[in-house]
Parts: C-alpha cells; structure tokens; sequence
C-alpha cells in the first residue's frame, strides 16, 4: 500500500481519515476476486468473530465457518464447555445448514420460541424414525392457538434432497416453492440440514473454512493469567484449530511469557495450528509477539463500539494508523495481523486489509443477529434487538470474577472501565450474520476489482490510500432519506 500524497501527515489516521483511490483494472467480475487469508489459518474470508461472550457462540460459530470465516471462542468459557461446543461445531454438515427440529405433538409455542434461533425461519417436523414429516414456519403460526399441536399446522408437502445435491440443484427445486426450505436426508432418508434458495446460492459462492479432515475450523482465546500452557494443551486437545492469546495490553511481559508457554504447547502437537496474540498498536510491540511466538498479531486497543478504554484512559491509537504500522512490522518478520477493532462499514474492513491486515476481527456488528448467543428481546416498540457488552464491562467482570472471593469481587469492580453495554437492533430485512457477511464480502471484492487486485495479497501491494477531511467522509455517505 502506499499513499496518493508523497508525504502522509503527521498525525494518525483513522478509517474514516482514508479513502482508496481507483487504479487501472483488468478485474472484469467481482467473483473473480479470491478472499482467502495468508495467515496460515484455513480462512477462505477475511473475517473473524471477536471473542466477546456477547457474540461468539456455537451458532455464530458454525455458521462463520460454514461461509469461510472464523470465530474466537472467549476465555471466560469453562474449557469443558469448549470442547463440547467444538466437538458439536466439526460435527456439522459444511454445506447443508443444522436444522430446528420438533415432533408432531409439540406445540406452535415450542415452534415460535425456536425460529429466532436460525435465519432460515422453519421447523422441521420429524417423526420418531427422525424422518421429515411436515415443514412449519412463521406464516403457519399466524392466528394460531399457542397450544395446537404442529401435527395440524404443517406443511406435508416436504421437499427432501439428497446431502450430495449441487447448490444449484436445490436452488432451482426451490425457486417459486412454498415451505421455501429443502431438507436434507441421509441414505435412511433421516434429517440431516436445511438449505433456503439464499444459503444455496451461498452455498455456491463461498466456501468453508475446513481443517485437514474436512471439518469446519474453530479458534479459541486464552488470558495470560492462571495455568496458561495446561490450557492451551485442553484446547489443543479439544481440536482448536487457532490458539489466541488475549489480553487488552498485549505488549507486556506476562503476554510474553503466556505467548511463549502456548508455542511450546503448539510445537508439541503433530498439527498445524495458528497461534494469535495481542492485543499492540506499534511496531516495537508486535515485534516482540512475533519474536515470542506468535504467528498472527492483534491490533487495535480502544477503537471497538464496547469499549471504554481511550475515554477512561488516554491509551489507544487510532485503528488506520496502527494497523498499517503493525502490518509492515509483522510482514517483514513473516508473521501477520488482524485488525481488531472499529470497523462500523464494509469500506472499513477493506481499508484495513488495504493497509496490510490479514483479517479483520468484528464484535458488536454481529451482536445484533439470529446467530449471536444473546437471547432475542423487543423493545417498547416492538423492535427485535439483543444486548452487546464489552469484556471489561460489570457484565463481563462479574461472570470472568464469579469464582473470587467476596471481597476480591468488590474491589474488583471498582476497577471496571465503564458501562459499555448496547442494545444491538437486529436489520428485519437483513437479521442474519451471514447477510452482513454478503454486504462485507460484496464490498471487499469491489474494492478489489477497483484497485486491480484478485487477492487480498494483491490488493495490499496495489491499494493507493488518500486523506479526506470529515467534509470528505460525509460525501460519500448516502442519503437514505432522501434530500429533503
């Protein structure tokens, strides 16, 4: 990457400071653009679920890396429910989507509580045998007593495929067809996973981000506090297919030694895994990540929607600026980083990975869909929304603190950063993490085609940044309401 002026400014640089000029370009269609990371973790887009317990769960898991991207499962989960939330995640179809599944004699009260849960929006009615029998969804809900059985409200008219049916296949069984979902079977004809004409048609743009036996990849975070090597070896164990190290000020010594305690637990195994650690904003302090161990180093300190840092500290960097400088410091030591952090637009998560960054890590954007793990409330307007909370927020510190004594729990929270906590609305036209990621990716693959690029790898060395001013930015904003 370079920039349009000769000389760049003085001060540091945000993404809304920044805009990518247009290069001369042979790139002829956006699908032309390949997506996958270089950072060695299987990632077939360059993006990462943040490992907030308000966002990364088994649901946002599983369907990341069903589209090719990754999730961080926090530290605060108890290890044992990491392994069994891994277990569950490789165990799923990398094509066909896990289905809701109730029996004929539960009720439209079971079905409703149910649909929030998947952007696909039906229950799949199986019998005893485990065999489709009926579809229902919202529209077969509607005016119905919350106690009648589903026997009588689904749609018997299933259209069942086998596993091994193209995409395309099963886009064109659906198109113009009510229950808008096909199923899929196994060779028993037993319910295996649901495909809609939206995911089919994701089905054939995008591709999974599996490991070496074709499984769908899993990362996990680490603190640097307490037995640090035995629990990187219980993740390892668990199948964790990228380590994280995470603290908020990574470029200290008890990071140092838990990055080294995890490499040593990483070049044990006889297995590829990618270790992550951070997070830095400068060069100096990846330096001494990537020295220590680590394979991937995370930038961003302050720039998150969650969090309170920068306002309750002074500390932070403003998030262009570092990732760029701690880009070129990891890539001359054959390392990579993710940009963590104050991404609010698709134009951000391109400009981060103009400036260098492998992937860009995103939290809050995603707490407000079907897939993040909060439960689904509405507001006094009737309006869908979940909670979202930063790591350092009372929320967090009180379930990361819970096994402290009284009194260390007391003093603790009179260190909390802030409040930090957000009701996230979900978009009734776009509730699904994996519509975000399609205006993400659509956004990253034009840039691409803009600048001249079919990688992300090209795309970095040909990108050509300029500074705007806040007038600047403004412009190209949209006016959605028109101009009066």
């Amino acid at each position: 990457m370079r920039f349009y002026i000769d000389t760049p400014p003085a001060y540091d640089l945000t993404y809304d400071d920044v805009f990518l000029m247009p290069n001369r370009s042979a790139v002829t269609s956006r699908f032309d653009v390949d997506l996958s990371t270089s950072d060695g973790t299987g990632a077939t887009i360059p993006v990462v679920v943040a490992n907030m317990t308000a966002v990364a769960g088994k649901r946002m898991a599983e369907t990341m890396a069903r589209r090719g991207g990754l999730v961080v499962l926090p530290q605060d989960v108890d290890p044992s429910a990491v392994r069994d939330i891994v277990a569950w995640v490789k165990s799923r179809h990398t094509v066909w989507d896990t289905p809701l599944v109730l029996t004929p004699g539960d009720a439209v009260a079971d079905a409703l509580n149910l649909l929030p849960k998947r952007a696909h929006g039906a229950v799949v009615v199986v019998d005893e045998d485990a065999r489709p029998v009926g579809v229902v969804d919202e529209a077969a809900c509607a005016g119905v007593d919350r106690f009648t059985r589903l026997a009588d409200v689904a749609d018997p008219d299933v259209l069942t495929m086998p596993l091994t049916a193209a995409p395309r296949d099963v886009f064109d069984q659906l198109h113009g067809r009510r229950p808008h979902v096909a199923v899929g079977v196994d060779d028993g004809d037993r319910l295996v996973g649901v495909l809609t004409e939206v995911s089919a048609l994701r089905a054939d743009l995008y591709r999974p981000a599996v490991d070496d036996q074709g499984r769908l990849r899993v990362a996990a975070a680490i603190g640097v506090n307490g037995d640090v090597a035995a629990k990187a070896a219980a993740l390892l164990d668990a199948a964790v297919d990228t380590l994280v190290v995470d603290t908020a000020h990574g470029h200290q010594e008890k990071m140092i030694a838990a990055l080294k305690a995890v490499r040593a637990a990483v070049d044990a195994v006889s297995r590829d895994v990618t270790v992550v650690a951070g997070n830095v904003v400068t060069a100096e302090g990846t330096r001494d990540l990537v020295e220590a161990g680590a394979d991937v180093v995370k930038v961003g300190v302050g720039p998150g929607a969650m969090c309170t840092t920068r306002m309750m500290t002074g500390v932070g960097r403003p998030q262009f600026s570092a990732v760029l400088e701690c880009a070129r410091a990891a890539r001359e030591l054959g390392a990579r980083v993710w940009a963590d952090g104050g991404v609010r637009h698709p134009r951000d998560v391109a400009l981060a990975l103009a400036a260098g960054a492998s992937s860009v890590m995103v939290g809050s954007w995603f707490a407000g869909t079907y897939e993040s793990p909060g439960d689904l409330q509405r507001d006094e307007q009737g309006q869908a929304y979940k909670e979202s909370f930063g790591m350092a927020s009372k929320r967090a510190v009180s379930a990361r603190t819970r096994g402290d004594s009284g009194f260390d729990r007391a003093r603790k929270a009179l260190f909390e950063e802030g409040i930090s906590t957000s009701r996230m609305r979900l978009n009734p036209t776009a509730p699904s993490v994996e519509d975000l990621l399609d205006a993400i990716c659509s956004g990253v693959r034009s840039a691409c085609t803009y600048t001249g690029a079919t990688t992300l790898e090209e795309f970095h060395a040909k990108a050509v940044v300029g500074i705007q001013s806040a007038s600047g930015f403004a412009e190209g904003a949209p006016l959605p309401l028109g101009w009066a």
